[in-house]
């Protein structure tokens, strides 16, 4: 067993899905009781369930292999076919997830927003009453928010949307992937976040290292329907504790370094808008930092090999734009590495 990335000698940015389990999940994960989750329960599932439930301040909560199946049982279990998903235009479910509309035979629509954020009129006139037969049926939100490059949905913002859902009875989703992330950034708990929302996917295996898995978090009769749906969709496992044990872990103990993460991203964010003009970054607000190449001469695909040939792994955006996610196993000497490597590229280009 090692604590340490995949790959030695090289600077892994592409995700904070690469980080590997701590020592002490593989302890939890070695003495922890099993059971059969597809029949009478797996103890240690159950003990996960309940208690990052309670820490997201729901009633109930479902062990799921990925935040995508997460997010996709949500809709399963309160939305109909030909039934309307509302999300901003960048959204991760309405851009990536493609099996949210193509399994659920709902209707997602795009509303245009800044930063992650919906704009709140356009959410209101996009609103379809029950009586259509295109009914909103939910509303979903996602914070930190992936494609916008981290950014934290603002606590007022997601109180706004819940205020215009609540008046019309429609249900809001929160794909909280990296939730946690979120909650460190606005310095609250993550329940004060989802306190605005009836159901919450979080995801276990980007910044809080376990190995996989997420939990759905909701009012018990809809966990006992998205359950029900889980099993129908393959999702049922069996002496699932293992890895649950690795989950417990994680969200017990591993919310409180977020902040390093986040303060190393901004080390190289500051890094590379040093580089000069043809080269700049956002300013992150969690722990992923966009990079745009429009003005190096080089599309995002050279730029990968070049930065991968140099030990620096990271990812495409596009044709003009990086993707680089910093996580707990990016050191203080990573940042510098990465930022001279991009500086002998740039100097190259």
């Amino acid at each position: 067993m090692t604590d340490i990335a995949e790959a030695p000698g090289m600077v892994d940015l592409r995700s904070d899905t690469v980080t590997r389990p701590t020592e002490a999940m593989y302890a939890r994960m070695r003495s922890a009781p099993l059971g059969d989750d597809g029949l009478d329960a797996d103890p240690t599932a159950r003990a996960l369930e309940e208690t990052a439930a309670a820490m997201l301040g729901k009633a109930a909560g479902l062990f799921v292999p990925s935040c995508t199946m997460g997010n996709l049982l949500s809709i399963l279990a309160q939305v109909q076919r030909s039934e309307q998903v509302l999300l901003e235009t960048q959204a991760h479910m309405l851009n990536t997830e493609r099996g949210a509309a193509t399994l659920t035979g709902a209707f997602l629509f795009g509303i245009p927003g800044t930063d992650g954020a919906m704009d709140l009129d356009t959410l209101e006139a996009a609103l379809h009453p029950s009586a259509s037969p295109l009914r909103t049926a939910m509303i979903a939100l996602e914070t930190s928010h992936n494609a916008a490059g981290g950014t934290v949905l603002p606590i007022d913002h997601m109180a706004a949307v819940a205020g215009i859902a609540r008046a019309r009875g429609i249900p809001i989703h929160l794909d909280g992937a990296r939730l946690f992330n979120a909650a460190t950034q606005l310095g609250v708990r993550p329940a004060e976040l989802t306190a605005h929302v009836d159901t919450v996917s979080l995801c276990l295996s980007k910044g809080l290292s376990a190995p996989m898995g997420a939990v759905l978090a909701g009012d018990a009769p809809v966990i006992a329907t998205a359950r029900r749906l889980r099993k129908m969709i393959g999702g049922t496992q069996r002496q699932v504790g293992v890895v649950a044990a690795a989950g417990l872990e994680a969200i017990t103990a591993m919310g409180t370094r977020l902040a390093e993460d986040h303060h190393r991203a901004r080390q190289l964010s500051d890094g590379l808008n040093a580089l000069g003009p043809r080269l700049s970054a956002n300013v992150p607000q969690t722990n992923i930092v966009q990079v745009d190449l429009a003005q190096t001469g080089r599309d995002s695909g050279r730029w990968v090999a070049d930065l991968d040939a140099a030990g620096i792994r990271t990812r495409p955006l596009g044709p003009k734009r990086l993707r680089l996610v910093t996580h707990r196993h990016i050191t203080a000497a990573d940042i510098e590495r990465a930022v001279a490597v991009f500086r002998t590229c740039l100097d190259a280009a």
